[in-house]
């Protein structure tokens, strides 16, 4: 991604010192939309889908919340010391819409919006939804991309293979993408914990190329030291990030469909995120928001700061 001087000059979004960040249009930070930019260097895209869910329901009402909490966020990041807004040219291009009573058919409607976005020179950061949207934006990545290397955030390994005869659910979008060479064999699963089915599980999940960092490593190594693990596991392949929110500890984020007690804190993974400057990033997603059973938006608003960490790291590359 570069920052092409030749484009037309950037829009940034409402200065909050002018108009009040609860007034406006509730884009993600209140960015431009899409339509009314000639070109956008990294697009957030709404996926509100929830119809893969295996326990609670209400992700597709994720994105929207999102977009509100997003609205405390302001245009500066002093930890990466960039103004990401002002480097390249961000919009929201709103949601896909897709079909709520077959998960097949959604899945490919998002693959193709998304292989489009993508096709024209764009990076994009979903808003789910739940974790099955990772499969269809990978797919949209490798069309573009090629292979990439994965680091999934989330208390659950996600690679399992079928939920009641059901092959695409958000508890396996990353077997599926593996069984379609949509991921090379150095990827990293971080923040898991928590009881699994079966011991094989975890054999198989090696299969696929994932090395695990669990919550109880992280209280080892510090964020420093997972950052580290990530950086010599992805090398410079192109790297696709997915953060199901549950990877926070449910007192960081209540709002999620199957909370796991004993996660990260929302500092811990912000840090991590923060510290993925040095990685290859080609797209990502942030998902499984489901604000009926959040308060105060204490979910929302971690979700809204890992994708500002997430754009920031892109504005890093860009400069």
């Amino acid at each position: 991604m570069t920052n092409d001087k030749s484009r037309d000059a950037i829009v940034v979004p409402v200065d909050p010192q002018v108009q009040p960040r609860y007034a406006g249009w509730t884009t993600y930070a209140r960015l431009p939309r899409l339509e009314d930019v000639s070109h956008a260097d990294v697009a957030v895209v709404g996926v509100p889908f929830d119809s893969a869910v295996t326990y609670r329901p209400g992700a597709r009402f994720g994105p929207n919340a999102i977009r509100q909490a997003s609205r405390l966020v302001r245009g500066y990041n002093p930890e990466l010391d960039i103004a990401p807004f002002q480097v390249c040219q961000f919009a929201d291009a709103g949601d896909i819409a897709c079909n709520p009573f077959d998960i097949g058919q959604a899945v490919d409607q998002v693959t193709a919006e998304l292989t489009a976005l993508l096709s024209k020179g764009t990076r994009a950061v979903v808003l789910g939804g739940d974790h099955s949207v990772a499969l269809p934006s990978l797919r949209a990545a490798h069309a573009v991309h090629g292979p990439v290397a994965l680091v999934h955030f989330d208390a659950h390994l996600d690679t399992w293979d079928s939920y009641y005869g059901a092959d695409l659910t958000h508890g396996s979008p990353f077997r599926r993408a593996f069984e379609e060479g949509l991921l090379q064999e150095t990827n990293m699963h971080v923040g898991v914990r928590g009881s699994i089915y079966d011991k094989q599980d975890l054999v198989e999940d090696a299969k696929f190329g994932f090395s695990v960092i669990t919550c109880r490593d992280i209280t080892k190594l510090g964020s420093d030291g997972v950052i580290e693990r990530i950086r010599e596991r992805v090398g410079d392949a192109p790297v696709y990030v997915s953060v199901d929110i549950d990877v926070l500890d449910p007192a960081h984020a209540p709002g999620t469909g199957t909370p796991e007690a004993g996660g990260m804190s929302s500092r811990e993974l912000l840090e991590v995120v923060r510290g993925l400057d040095q990685v290859n990033l080609i797209g990502a997603d942030v998902v499984e928001v489901s604000p009926a059973y959040d308060h105060a938006e204490i979910t929302a608003v971690a979700a809204a700061n890992v994708t500002w960490e997430l754009l920031s790291v892109f504005g890093r590359k860009a400069r």
